[in-house]
């Protein structure tokens, strides 16, 4: 048995190659990995003494031979090919380790210039797993370091491996191969060209784009019974989103599960104090912040627990057994928190079909994605994608703009910012009605403002919640002075908006004249 060893990344390869060794396994390598393996005193062939060829153009040439090809796609099972690498000299390969040049790393970088670019676009490495992939039945082919223990376990035990582990390691190399390609083309598909440009002008939009994804789990069915359908995360997910979440318990989440899931969590993450946010088909129907979980919960819970049935339920918090006892009493679809405590988690023993999610929140970081930010939303459309920039906006208190003559109270403009923070999550129309830290009332997703004003007024009604004094939160301008009235009629002393409609002056007329304070965000919060 030979195999022949070319690593850029050399994690984990000399015990590789050590484990190989003992098990009687003859060793080819090129290059630096072939160095290394000397060096550990590993007896190793150099590639160009089974070519007869040496490495050339900067090493741009070294693997690309039949003699190297040859051994990889030669069909054992087939004489005339067996009987071909006889007649030219040719030995089989039987196993191929390759990981390629690190062309994402590098173009990560910011002052990373087009050649750079280029001379870390790997030719021979792809070249060989594709060869050794294809050939799966003959040639096992690993790309990545995390495959190496269970391999040499397996060859261990069995002193060959299976051809379910060789067709899983040649799936994995494709994928490897195609996700490298992927990425040569985003990049190369960005670059606007300036020959003069030393760090290359770079599109935020593709002339392609490649999207990878990799399969979580196949799902019952879709939005409806009579559709299918599967969950996916990014090849490379932003740190505490809801695809690193963990199952503790409960049945397999449906498609409307993970959809609403989502919005919960993107919700919750969101807030610095202990916060809850129910969520029913997609819109937030009770957001509030609390001393512990157990006061946001049961503060948001009140704003809607009609909605609130059979809804998703998310925390910043880990949850306790005083809120675990709380949430138990209604019917909850999904539970989401940062952690649970052994008595909050006996709580739920009992709830055998309540799924319950462990997810860590993201930490603090310099980038948007380290602190678990999705960097682009993209929205399917017929034959076609929108892809656009999140809308990862965080408004603050500097950005608002006071335009009535009433100025907000320090208690206001908490509510504001809080009614804010929420409507950024509700479908538009959304009109949100808060107080002290809670909502009051939540108007979504209809055709007219007006409407959506309305609803919210009727859901605090149905909550037997008054609305005096409360804040309002509209994600888009008052096209008209209708809207504010109804808020207004209903309790609201506060309102913001983004402002920028043609009639801005006569809403703000409006305002002063029924007595209330508005403020401008200068930023809306479409949500489709």
């Amino acid at each position: 048995m030979r195999a022949l060893i070319s690593v850029s990344d050399k994690t984990g390869i000399v015990e590789l190659a050590q484990a190989l060794h003992r098990l009687g396994v003859a060793l080819i390598s090129t290059g630096g990995t072939a160095k290394l393996l000397a060096d550990q005193g590993l007896p190793v062939t150099e590639v160009a003494e089974v070519t007869g060829f040496p490495e050339m153009l900067d090493g741009r040439v070294k693997t690309l031979h039949p003699k190297v090809h040859g051994g990889l796609l030669a069909r054992r099972d087939l004489p005339e090919h067996m009987a071909a690498l006889q007649a030219h000299g040719i030995d089989t390969i039987d196993l191929l380790v390759v990981n390629l040049y690190p062309f994402e790393a590098t173009v990560a970088k910011a002052g990373c210039t087009l050649d750079d670019a280029i001379e870390n676009i790997d030719i021979g490495g792809p070249a060989m797993v594709r060869s050794a992939a294809k050939n799966w039945k003959d040639v096992a082919v690993l790309t990545d370091a995390s495959q190496y223990a269970a391999v040499v376990q397996e060859l261990q035990a069995q002193g060959k491996l299976s051809l379910k582990t060789r067709f899983a390691l040649s799936v994995a190399a494709f994928n490897r191969i195609s996700n490298y390609d992927g990425a040569i083309s985003d990049y190369l598909s960005s670059i606007e060209f300036d020959e003069a440009a030393a760090v290359p002008r770079r599109s935020e939009y593709p002339g392609q784009t490649n999207g990878r994804f990799v399969k979580l789990q196949d799902l019952r069915y879709g939005e409806n019974p009579h559709q299918t359908a599967a969950f996916y995360r990014d090849l490379h997910p932003a740190p505490g989103s809801l695809v690193t979440a963990r199952q503790l318990q409960g049945k397999e989440l449906s498609y409307n599960n993970i959809a609403d899931a989502d919005a919960a969590w993107e919700c919750v993450k969101s807030f610095d104090a202990p916060a809850c946010v129910i969520v029913k088909h997609a819109n937030p129907c009770g957001v509030a912040v609390g001393a512990d979980p157990l006061q946001a919960y049961s503060k948001a819970f009140q704003t809607d627990p009609t909605s609130a049935f059979g809804g998703i339920i998310a925390f910043n918090r880990p949850l306790d057994k005083a809120a675990a006892e709380a949430v138990s009493k209604q019917f909850v679809e999904v539970l989401m928190a940062p952690g649970y405590s052994a008595e909050a988690l006996e709580v739920f023993k009992s709830k055998v079909n309540v799924r319950v999610l462990e997810i860590a929140l993201p930490p603090g970081g310099a980038t948007a994605w380290e602190r678990g930010l999705n960097l682009s939303d993209i929205k399917r459309i017929g034959s076609g994608l929108l892809i656009q920039s999140a809308d990862n906006h965080v408004l603050q208190r500097a950005d608002l703009k006071v335009v009535t003559k009433l100025q907000p109270t320090e208690r206001q403009l908490d509510d504001l910012m809080f009614a804010w923070k929420v409507a950024k999550f509700v479908k538009s129309n959304a009109i949100v009605f808060c107080k002290d830290g809670m909502t009051m009332g939540v108007g979504a997703g209809q055709m007219s403002r007006l409407d959506s004003a309305r609803i919210a007024s009727i859901k605090a009604g149905h909550a037997k919640l008054t609305l005096q004094g409360t804040a309002v939160a509209s994600d888009a301008f008052f096209p008209f002075r209708d809207g504010l009235d109804v808020v207004v009629d209903a309790g609201a002393t506060c309102v913001i908006q983004p402002g920028g409609s043609m009639r801005d002056q006569e809403v703000i007329d409006a305002a002063d004249e029924r007595g209330v304070v508005m403020v401008f965000s200068g930023v809306r919060h479409f949500r489709h």
